[in-house]
């Protein structure tokens, strides 16, 4: 019986994994491949347990499951893009959802001051830390910000700070929560833009990511010369919404793991919903995820470089 209910059990994980491969952008497939990180932790642990309890075909179905869910992950770990130039100058970004309720400022600070980052994206800058901002972004003299008043989140900031000088670029079209600056860096001028998408089916309606990932190629598509867009994508890379950036915006992301959503389970278990992508004159160098915020987002630290011919 055990044997049987563990093999049920597993169909679910298989589904996910399932779910991703098959590339279908229905709102139900796309819900199920968000969890294909956490799926695969949660299996193979499982497959474990069976393998230790001799449940023998039940361990096979749960080896069996989780090669899947690596297959599927795989893109959104290891997204492949071009190669990092010998030699070029480096440019660091830190990028996070702050969590329009977080107030710890320390943590904000640290977080920030520990990443040692060139430019800085932040999401969901509340009250407390925007009133704060001289102290936030200490170091970070030249900034562009953008107001968002909500229901669903309040009121909050989007804001790019920068070590380097930086140009603020026109606001965001209607419905999509943006703030975009240039920034004049070792690599040349840079084009950032920070976002937050909505979040997916079944939490909102299903066509707002897709719709608010068309007002953001209409963004791209205005700008001149390199382009990085860091943020809170409410998606993995491999779903349906990183497919469209890819595909429509011609951007690749960073490697996506470990997770950054829900910060409070370890990392492995998360899903990497804060994404940075970058057009095809950037490789990306290094990604890993900040200290913490007090937000529920891990803060992402990436580094960027032109990339080889």
């Amino acid at each position: 019986m055990w044997d049987w209910l563990a093999r049920l059990t597993l169909a679910i994980p298989l589904g996910v994994a399932v779910a991703a491969l098959s590339g279908i952008g229905h709102r139900w497939f796309d819900i199920l491949a968000q969890f294909t990180a956490p799926a695969l932790v949660a299996t193979a642990a499982l497959t474990a347990v069976l393998a230790l309890t001799r449940l023998k075909m039940a361990a096979l179905h749960g080896l069996a499951a989780c090669i899947a869910l690596v297959v599927a992950a795989t893109p959104q770990w290891l997204p492949g893009g071009p190669r990092p130039e010998a030699n070029a100058p480096i440019v660091r970004l830190y990028s996070a959802n702050l969590y329009y309720l977080n107030d710890d400022v320390a943590a904000i600070r640290t977080s920030i001051e520990q990443a040692d980052a060139d430019v800085v994206v932040l999401i969901e800058l509340g009250q407390d830390a925007a009133a704060r901002i001289d102290e936030v972004l200490q170091g970070y003299p030249h900034r562009a910000a953008s107001m968002r008043l909500d229901q669903t989140r309040g009121p909050s900031r989007s804001v790019i700070g920068s070590r380097y000088p930086l140009t603020a670029l026109a606001d965001p079209p209607d419905g999509l929560h943006a703030v975009a600056a240039v920034a004049r860096t070792p690599l040349g001028p840079l084009n950032f833009v920070g976002v937050h998408l909505t979040r997916p089916w079944p939490f909102q309606e299903q066509w707002g990511q897709i719709s608010q990932t068309m007002a953001l190629q209409a963004v791209v598509e205005d700008l001149m010369g390199p382009v990085v867009v860091a943020g809170d994508f409410n998606s993995v890379s491999g779903a349906r919404i990183g497919r469209q950036v890819r595909r429509d915006l011609g951007l690749h992301p960073a490697p996506g793991f470990p997770g950054t959503w829900p910060a409070n389970l370890p990392a492995p278990l998360g899903m990497t919903i804060d994404q940075v992508y970058a057009s095809p004159d950037l490789a990306f160098v290094r990604r890993s995820l900040g200290r913490p915020t007090g937000s529920d987002h891990r803060p992402v630290v990436t580094e960027l470089t032109r990339a080889a011919d």
